[in-house]
C-alpha cells in the first residue's frame, strides 16, 4: 500500500525526511519531488534497490539512469578534473534543472566506490554518467543524511508522461510504490534539460526547463579584465580583447568579455584619453559604464586578468577559491602602470602593452576553453 506523506500539512518536515532516508537505506524506492518533475530515488550504495527501481518503472535495464548528488562539489568528486565546459555549466546551472552527462573514467572517481551493478546501470556510452544537483528542499534534506548519492529517474512508467504532481505519480504507480513525498506541483512543470559534454563539445540531448538559447549563453566563456577604477586600463582591455576575439573566432559573441574595478564606482564613463586612443584604433568606448568587481561578476568568471599584482592579491583575499582563475595580465608577473592623469601618448603606450599581452593570453587558451555546440544527437529516456 502506498504511504503518502504530505509535506504541506506539517510545520516540521524533518520527520518525513528522516522516514524517507530510513526507507532509502533499507533499499526501498521512494517517490520524491524535484524542481522539474516527481522522481523515483534509491540509495546508490544498494545494488538490490536499483533492480527494484527498474522493475517498478518497467524500464529496459540497458538504459542508464542518472545520479543525484548533494552539491556541485560532490559532483566533482565523481568527475575528477572536469573540463572547463563542465565546470562552467555546473557553476551556472546547479543547483537547478540540468542533467549533466560527462565522462567519469578516472580510477580516482567516486564512481569506482559504488557497487558494481550500480556502476553499470549509471554508465552510458563513452564511460559517461549523468548528474543532477536538484534545487529542492526535500532532496537537499535527504542528501544531508545520506553518505552516498541517489540513483534518480522520473516517477513514471516507461512511455508515460513524467508527472509534475504527487497525484499523477499515484495514478501511474499506485501501490507498487511504497513511499511518496508530496510537496505540491513542481516549480518548472517539466523535465530537466539533458546535456552531454565531451571535451569542449556540448550536445543537448533533450531540451527541458533550460531552453537551448539559454544553454548557448551559459556555455560561453567569461573573461574579466580588472583594474582599480574601471575607467582607463580595464575598459581599454575589454574593448581590445573583444576585437581580438572577433578577429580570431569570427564573432565577438563567442566569448563574454567584461571589465570591472576593485575600487570602482558604478556608472562612470571611460576617461577621455581612453576613448580617444580606442577611437584611433576604430573602436568605440563611448558607451562604457564602470562597475565594481562583485560576486555577480566573479561567480561567472572563467578567467580574470588583472592589471597589477596588487589587484590580483585583493581579489584572492576576497575570493580565495578563485586562485586558479585569477592571473596578472602581464605573463611575466609585472604590472600595467596606471596612465590616469597622463598625456594621451602614455595611454597609447599603455594600450599597446595591453594589446600585446591580451594576444599572448588568447593564443595560450586551448580549444577546450571555447565550446562547440551541436544539435540533438540522441533520443534520451527520462532523467
Amino acid at each position: 500500500m502506498l504511504n503518502l506523506l504530505d509535506l504541506r500539512t506539517t510545520d516540521d518536515p524533518r520527520d518525513m525526511i528522516h522516514r524517507s532516508v530510513q526507507a532509502l537505506v533499507e533499499g526501498q524506492v521512494v517517490g520524491v519531488p524535484t524542481e522539474t518533475v516527481y522522481g523515483l530515488a534509491v540509495d546508490a550504495l544498494n545494488e538490490h534497490a536499483i533492480d527494484e527501481l527498474y522493475e517498478l518503472k518497467g524500464r529496459d535495464a540497458s538504459v542508464p539512469l542518472a545520479i543525484s548528488v548533494a552539491s556541485r562539489e560532490a559532483a566533482e568528486d565523481f568527475m575528477c578534473g572536469p573540463s572547463p565546459l563542465v565546470r562552467r555549466l555546473s557553476y551556472r546551472c546547479w543547483p537547478g534543472p540540468l542533467t549533466l552527462v560527462t565522462p567519469c573514467q578516472s580510477p580516482l572517481s567516486a564512481v569506482t566506490q559504488l557497487p558494481e551493478k550500480v556502476h553499470e546501470r549509471i554508465t552510458s556510452d563513452f564511460g559517461c554518467v549523468g548528474f543532477r544537483v536538484v534545487d529542492h528542499r526535500v532532496m537537499a534534506g535527504i542528501h544531508r543524511f545520506l553518505s552516498g548519492p541517489l540513483v534518480l529517474t522520473s516517477a513514471n512508467l516507461s512511455g508515460q508522461p513524467a508527472p509534475t504532481t504527487a497525484q499523477a505519480v499515484a495514478e501511474q504507480l499506485g501501490d507498487s510504490l511504497p513511499l511518496l513525498l508530496d510537496d505540491g506541483p513542481t516549480r518548472y512543470g517539466g523535465v530537466s534539460t539533458v546535456a552531454r559534454i565531451m571535451g569542449n563539445r556540448l550536445e543537448i540531448l533533450r531540451e527541458g526547463a533550460i531552453e537551448r538559447a539559454a544553454m548557448n549563453q551559459f556555455v560561453k566563456p567569461v573573461i574579466v579584465l580588472v583594474c582599480t577604477g574601471n575607467t582607463c586600463r580595464s575598459p581599454m582591455a575589454e574593448t581590445l580583447l573583444r576585437e581580438q576575439i572577433r578577429q580570431k573566432l569570427g564573432s565577438e559573441d563567442a566569448v563574454r568579455v567584461l571589465s570591472a574595478g576593485v575600487a570602482a564606482m558604478a556608472g562612470s564613463g571611460a576617461s577621455p584619453q581612453s576613448v580617444e586612443v580606442m577611437g584611433q584604433r576604430g573602436l568605440d568606448l563611448t558607451g562604457h559604464s564602470s562597475r565594481p568587481l562583485d560576486d555577480s561578476v566573479m561567480n561567472v568568471a572563467d578567467l580574470v586578468l588583472t592589471m597589477t599584482g596588487g589587484h590580483r592579491a585583493a581579489i584572492l583575499a576576497a575570493w580565495p577559491g578563485m586562485h586558479d582563475r585569477v592571473h596578472n595580465l602581464r605573463r611575466d608577473g609585472g604590472d600595467i602602470s596606471d596612465p590616469v592623469g597622463m598625456p594621451v601618448e602614455v595611454y597609447q603606450a599603455c594600450a599597446d602593452q595591453i594589446e600585446n599581452e591580451l594576444a599572448a593570453w588568447l593564443d595560450s587558451l586551448d580549444e577546450d576553453f571555447f565550446p562547440i555546440n551541436t544539435s540533438n544527437e540522441d533520443e534520451v529516456q527520462d532523467k
